[in-house]
């Protein structure tokens, strides 16, 4: 295993799963070191219930786990889930995505100035790829808080299941989501 700021070497990693009622490890999973914490969550969950017949109505996860394929996966098992916001740090002096606005009906983003990003292509994983027009941004007096391109185009990508992933943002901020994750 390579990562930055750690020992080469060969690693393992050791998944657990606790229930939050009794504080009981009712799962234990071992991966390579290289393999994220969120790759095994959705089979080890669905293992869990078929194994003990856990009726799952509701996780709490950490960050780590704030994946659109782990939100996907639990808006479709009708679990309702809180994960920890993850802390995100954006080039200095730029817009973030999420001061652009994302209009579902016209599938566009809209940019502080009103302008319109429009949809281009969706990738092989997944991730909608919307821009914005040069010619517009050229002329646009906030070009230099939006993006730094030599062709002054901005690029958002938005994943086909990121409606899942706001959902689960919500929940976080809900009472009940508040309440069962503390």
């Amino acid at each position: 295993m390579i990562r930055d700021g750690k020992p080469e070497g060969f690693f393992y990693l050791d998944h657990r799963t606790v229930d939050m009622k009794y504080n009981i490890i009712t799962d234990v999973h071992v991966t390579p070191g290289n393999v994220h914490d969120s790759v095994p969550y959705l089979s080890r969950l669905d293992r869990q219930m078929k194994r003990f017949g856990f009726e799952v109505e509701a996780v709490a996860l950490d960050s780590g786990y704030l994946t659109t394929p782990i939100c996907k996966g639990l808006q479709k098992r009708k679990i309702f889930a809180v994960i920890a916001h993850r802390r995100f740090h954006p080039t200095q002096g730029l817009f973030h995505k999420g001061q652009f606005t994302y209009d579902s009906e016209r599938n566009v983003y809209v940019c502080p100035a009103k302008h319109e990003l429009a949809y281009r292509t969706t990738d092989r994983h997944g991730y909608r790829q919307y821009a914005s027009d040069s010619n517009h941004c050229r002329t646009c007096p906030m070009l230099h808080k939006c993006t730094r391109s030599q062709n002054s185009r901005k690029v958002l990508t938005r994943h086909i299941w990121e409606d899942s992933k706001e959902r689960v943002r919500e929940n976080r901020l809900s009472k009940s989501g508040k309440m069962l994750y503390r």
